[in-house]
């Protein structure tokens, strides 16, 4: 009997690893609809939707793991206080209490799985960040196209004359020191790349490597 119970608790063991796994995976599936709503500037991406509902096919597996694993726990409970015979019996009455279990839920429960809550928090909150800085970036389009000239001694990302200019390799933009490297610092704190912040630039991934000094830069913007 115990040997039997032994294998019993050692099937048990493993789908709570399964359950680990399944948590990791879903962790994963958020992080990666994150970066898909990054790089589409907080626009709909129809990608979001089948990873929700990957999420949720997700949530319903490790909710009937779950439910499965109550079902067997309760099952050897009994059957430990009971005569060996119930060992015998204990197959079916698993089958039988999880159907019943089964068909008391409703997918309308899902929602309040904890990772698809944190999911659509997450999701909520990246679009918002996007749209905020979506619409600071027109913000600042607009006044550069005011007062932009042949070479423009304001940093775009303060719009005060710059102290310290850099020019990046890659993109040609001037920038002041301190704050651009200020920004790099805060994107890779999050994770995430960062995007020149001069409007209509297609270089997504500014690094400080990128930078050097524009020493003509500085001698004209002390000389005006």
């Amino acid at each position: 009997m115990y040997q039997s119970l032994s294998a019993v608790h050692s099937t048990v063991s493993s789908l709570k690893a399964c359950q680990a796994d399944l948590a990791t995976g879903m962790d994963i599936v958020t992080s990666v609809a994150l970066d898909l709503i990054e790089d589409q500037d907080g626009e709909e991406n129809s990608g979001i939707g089948k990873m929700e509902a990957l999420m949720l096919e997700c949530a319903k597996l490790d909710r009937e793991i779950e439910c499965f694993v109550d079902t067997v726990q309760q099952a050897t409970a009994e059957v430990t206080a009971q005569q060996q015979e119930a060992l015998f019996t204990i197959s079916s009455r698993v089958k039988e209490n999880f159907t019943e279990k089964i068909a008391q839920l409703s997918d309308a429960d899902l929602q309040t799985h904890q990772k698809i809550v944190a999911f659509k928090e997450s999701i909520n909150r990246s679009h918002i960040q996007a749209s905020h800085e979506s619409r600071n970036i027109e913000e600042l389009d607009e006044d550069l196209a005011v007062t932009q000239t042949q070479v423009n001694f304001t940093c775009p990302l303060t719009q005060e004359d710059m102290v310290n200019p850099v020019k990046n390799k890659k993109c040609n933009h001037h920038y002041d020191e301190k704050p651009i490297r200020i920004l790099i610092e805060t994107r890779r704190n999050q994770n995430k790349k960062c995007r020149c912040p001069v409007v209509g630039c297609g270089n997504k991934d500014v690094k400080e490597s990128d930078l050097v000094p524009d020493r003509t830069l500085k001698r004209k913007s002390k000389s005006t």
